[in-house]
């Protein structure tokens, strides 16, 4: 695994506007917002800085309205979504998010080797064992061939999901379906990084 460094974590917040229609979200108003995989264009290190930063994890937030995501209309490259409201103007406080939308991306993310989004996944992992969706069961460390005089070696934490996360905390384990999660070794300012980022992502308290 490349070394992660201290990279931007940025990406777009709500617009307010249907990306697929150009109509302006009103307050109050149910939309759909997705996570789309940036193309790769956007994740040029030559693109303009606004775009790059927006694309910095491989992803972009783009919002639907809700008739349009009722009459099938979907953003292409589409990773996740979530149905969420638009914010009233007075109301600063972000917003919950359903734990099934952050064990979804947790899950969807398992097959992807890119660094960022490494560490995107290891972060969702820390927030769903915070909120005792995850079980940490132990790290397994396997030797990856790099070179025979010196020899990589990554750590694996061995992970068990809730058997159905709208139980909460008294929810039982789901011992039939261990998962395991790359170990990035992220200092503390990169954890608090991306947490907060995935918070901008989601538009929720985490």
């Amino acid at each position: 695994m490349k070394h992660l460094g201290t990279p931007s974590y940025e990406i777009d917040r709500s617009t307010g506007q249907c990306a697929l229609t150009d109509r302006e979200l009103k307050p109050g108003e149910p939309y759909i917002a997705t996570l789309v995989a940036a193309a790769e264009s956007e994740m040029d290190q030559n693109a303009d800085r606004r775009v790059h930063l927006a694309a910095s994890l491989g992803f972009k937030r783009i919002d639907i309205s809700w008739e349009a995501w009722q009459e099938g209309k979907r953003p292409d490259r589409l990773f996740g979504y979530w149905k969420t409201t638009v914010a009233e103007p007075e109301k600063k406080k972000k917003l919950f998010i359903d734990d099934d939308v952050l064990m979804n991306l947790f899950r969807r993310l398992a097959e992807s080797d890119q660094p960022q989004r490494l560490a995107f996944r290891f972060v969702l992992g820390l927030i769903l064992m915070r909120k005792k969706c995850l079980r940490y069961d132990g790290t397994k460390r396997r030797q990856v061939a790099e070179s025979e005089s010196q020899p990589k070696h990554e750590d694996w934490w061995q992970v068990v999901p809730k058997l159905d996360l709208s139980k909460g905390p008294l929810g039982k384990w789901n011992d039939d379906d261990k998962m395991e999660m790359l170990d990035p070794h992220l200092d503390e300012q990169q954890i608090r990084q991306v947490t907060e980022q995935i918070g901008e992502i989601l538009e929720a308290e985490l």
